[in-house]
């Protein structure tokens, strides 16, 4: 018992000690020099932690990686609120980790970009110097706009014109998801087919192809509103590399994606070469309402596990195609995708004709489900949740998490209670292991939610108390029918 104790304390000293210290190029502030220190950086990332959080831990080697590759353009600071509350309750941080972006000692926004290193090296790289680059010969804009990212470039007959500080303002405003450039002589974009004031989106070398233009027009009225619409709608084009950074972006479209090994650094060839005969299918269905990308299998290679069921050997050489629609719903194309791209339009004709069985990810029915409890998985979803006769109380878990474990007990005496009442059931579902149904929306565990009778499409989430009482007390206000303990019925 005694050498647990030790090596207990050794490893939380030694927990405490990695935290603090990282790599050496993160800045560590607190209460006592943060105003001072701060004001020093023209900008700044802050992070806001705990040396006992989970997503901190996680975040810590990305974060220090990340600082080392910045060092010397925009340092990286962290403040552990567990020792410097009085800093971190100015800030207004509920919750670990909080990322804070200062420039010149201000709080200037939220950092809601990347957690990875590549993806804070970037967002903030963005973040330094001017959001707009002044080019000013015709050498220096073929640089900009043959680099590996989209970019927009406005081009202005002048420095003092009012377009050219309208595109300041809106570039400084969404400086964080795009790159901009401005021109101040026409005659430098004359090679671009520039003869009159405009904005250009430019895409990358590599993502240039027959099937679209490579240089899109911004057309209207020049403002902040208008320019995000045009880039949101445009920046990706007919079928854009879908990546772990940009992936928020592009989800919240009906997608079919072509997973193989995508690599435009060292294999530009061979990545266009699936990537064209993806994009000659798009074509055919461009205005059915469904977008297209390719994504690396290696990168996704959890998701493709965890939401699909699918393993890297599938599908050989050859891309694996899934759709995955805003409302949840998973398909995977069975056939193999075949070079003259025939696979591919049979699979989306099936589609679109609603033909294709849906992909559902679920835990095998259990043999029997007598218990006070029932068990749920997403095959018996249906059958057990959304039985329009009965009130459902159901839990949504995750084995692993200690909350769950706690309310157990507790969740098992409730069912017991009611286990009589022929009107009502008390489930549980390990949501690790199962698709949950779109209207759920399940962020962390446990998460409950009482689903009525003759009402499944309104599901309510139950945010009361996790005692025996608590949930008594809610389900006699919100029950269809009284409630039956044991062979009695209650009427309060």
């Amino acid at each position: 018992m005694l050498f647990s104790n030790i090596a207990f304390l050794c490893l939380g000293v030694l927990h405490s000690v990695w935290f603090a210290e990282g790599s050496g190029d993160v800045l560590e502030l607190g209460d006592a020099d943060f105003e001072r220190r701060v004001p020093e950086h023209e900008l700044l990332l802050v992070e806001f932690f705990a040396p006992w959080c989970g997503h901190c831990k996680r975040l810590a080697p990305e974060y220090e990686a990340a600082a080392t590759r910045l060092k010397g353009t925009v340092p990286l600071a962290k403040v552990d609120c567990t020792a410097n509350s009085e800093t971190c309750r100015k800030f207004g941080v509920n919750g670990y980790p909080t990322l804070k972006i200062f420039r010149n000692g201000e709080e200037a926004s939220m950092y809601d970009g990347p957690r990875t290193a590549d993806g804070i090296v970037s967002y903030m790289k963005k973040q330094a110097g001017p959001s707009s680059v002044a080019l000013h010969t015709e050498a220096e804009l073929d640089a900009f706009v043959n680099s590996f990212n989209y970019s927009i470039v406005g081009f202005f007959s002048g420095s003092d014109v009012l377009g050219l500080a309208e595109f300041l303002t809106a570039s400084s405003a969404l400086r964080d998801s795009f790159r901009f450039a401005h021109v101040t002589d026409l005659r430098i974009g004359f090679k671009y087919g520039v003869d009159t004031e405009c904005i250009l989106l430019f895409r990358p070398p590599h993502m240039r192809n027959v099937f679209e233009e490579s240089v899109l027009k911004f057309a209207g009225s020049l403002s902040t509103s208008t320019l995000r619409t045009f880039l949101r709608d445009n920046i990706f084009g007919l079928c854009p590399h879908l990546t772990t950074e940009n992936k928020d972006s592009l989800s919240s479209k009906d997608l079919l994606t072509a997973y193989y090994d995508v690599d435009y650094v060292r294999n530009p060839k061979g990545t266009n070469y699936w990537r064209n005969r993806v994009m000659k299918v798009a074509t055919q269905f461009l205005s059915r309402g469904l977008s297209f990308a390719v994504a690396d299998r290696e990168e996704f290679h959890e998701e493709l596990e965890e939401e699909f069921g699918l393993q890297l050997s599938d599908g050989g050489e050859t891309p694996i195609i899934t759709i995955k629609t805003r409302a949840g719903h998973k398909y995977i194309m069975q056939e193999e995708f075949t070079r003259d791209g025939k696979s591919l339009v049979n699979f989306l004709e099936d589609y679109f004709a609603n033909q294709l069985k849906r992909y559902i990810k679920s835990e095998p029915v259990p043999e029997t489900n007598e218990g006070p409890v029932k068990v749920v998985v997403a095959d018996t979803f249906d059958e057990i949740v959304n039985d329009s006769e009965k009130d459902v109380l159901v839990e949504f878990y995750a084995p692993w998490c200690g909350h769950c474990k706690n309310l157990e007990p507790v969740y098992t005496e409730l069912g017991e209670k009611l286990s009589g009442d022929s009107h009502i059931v008390i489930a549980k579902m390990d949501a690790t292991a199962n698709d949950i149904p779109p209207n759920y929306d399940v962020q962390g565990f446990p998460t409950i939610y009482f689903a009525p009778a003759r009402q499944k499409d309104q599901p309510r989430r139950y945010e009361g108390g996790r005692e025996v009482k608590d949930f008594i007390s809610y389900l006699k206000k919100e029950a269809t029918n009284p409630l039956v303990f044991g062979n009695l019925r209650d009427d309060l």
